[in-house]
């Protein structure tokens, strides 16, 4: 294929920049430094997402992603696993995502990768699902693309998703007996976005997450203790807030720490934001929260009445009700 068919196809499928616009979307302000982060992020994720749509080779890609800045470059990464993603989905779709995560980088954002592939699944119709996800294999983390998917619905359809708290009751994906578990991590998904719906203001993202039914607090916290770990945007005395308000729910709020501080110390991209968030929600050093997410992991991983995901999840946040941060 020419370059003039890759970069045609690059502007055929990369959405605008302006769709990451607060004011586009109609997102909470609070400053306009919590503004310029929150947009760059969205910046960064459509740029991912544009090399991996333009590139001939997935090398090309990760060579331009290994350029961008450590703060955003986890972000970037996520929009490449959406856009091989949605590249593997179409008609006459290859195996790039497969190839995406065989690569040394790609490995080292799994977590993130998957994530991405969430975005894929809310943008093809439901009979390409199949060759979208087939990347998908790690038993455990594949549940990560759910989380993907819920961001995506509460960041484009907010009224629906957030304003009117729709769930979507049977959903299809991964199936099987564990498949009715799904809303919980799509849930995780929404909260994390309902931190930048609420852009970083902690008091806000946590009064949105209270309207919701009480069973559904516990994985929205722990979306948001997510993003606010991760993506940043607050202070001390803000996350401080987020804590507070979440009450009984603060050690889902740090299992959701935890795995924020996990993506970056895999992928050697730790920045001062999420070794001070992760500090104040785990009570400890993001290196050791990080520790704990692989020393929860279940072996062998095995989905019965409960998936493997939850029993993990549950083991995180445990882990730190009894260390005291309940």
């Amino acid at each position: 294929m020419t370059s003039i068919w890759r970069k045609l196809r690059r502007r055929v499928l990369t959405p605008p920049m302006s769709e990451t616009k607060l004011a586009t979307r109609g997102f909470h302000e609070k400053s306009p430094e919590a503004t310029v982060l929150l947009e760059t992020v969205g910046e960064m994720f459509l740029t991912g997402y544009a090399y991996a749509a333009e590139a001939k080779h997935v090398e090309d890609a990760v060579a331009n992603l290994e350029q961008l800045p450590v703060r955003f470059r986890g972000f970037a990464y996520e929009g490449a696993g959406m856009g091989f993603a949605m590249r593997d989905g179409l008609p006459f779709g290859g195996r790039l995502t497969e190839k995406f995560l065989a690569t040394g980088k790609g490995q080292e954002h799994v977590y993130i990768v998957y994530v991405g592939i969430g975005w894929a699944l809310a943008r093809l119709p439901r009979m390409r699902w199949a060759k979208a996800t087939a990347a998908a294999t790690d038993p455990l983390l594949r549940w990560l693309v759910l989380d993907g998917y819920g961001f995506h619905q509460a960041y484009f359809h907010t009224r629906r998703y957030v304003e009117e708290q729709y769930q979507e009751p049977d959903f299809p994906w991964p199936g099987g007996v564990a498949g009715g578990h799904a809303t919980h991590v799509i849930d995780q998904g929404i909260g994390r976005a309902m931190w930048f719906i609420a852009g970083s203001d902690a008091d806000q993202c946590a009064t949105m997450i209270e309207k919701f039914a009480p069973a559904r607090h516990g994985d929205l916290y722990a979306g948001a203790g997510l993003a606010a770990t991760y993506a940043g945007g607050a202070q001390e005395d803000e996350l401080r807030v987020l804590r507070d308000r979440a009450g009984e729910h603060r050690t889902k709020v740090a299992q959701g720490a935890a795995f924020a501080a996990e993506c970056r110390v895999r992928a050697d991209l730790l920045i001062p934001h999420t070794e001070m968030a992760a500090q104040f929600f785990c009570g400890r050093s993001a290196t050791d929260a990080a520790a704990v997410t692989d020393l929860a992991r279940p072996d062998p991983v095995l989905d019965g009445s409960v998936p493997a995901f939850e029993v993990w999840r549950n083991r995180i946040a445990d882990q730190f009700a009894e260390r005291g941060q309940s």
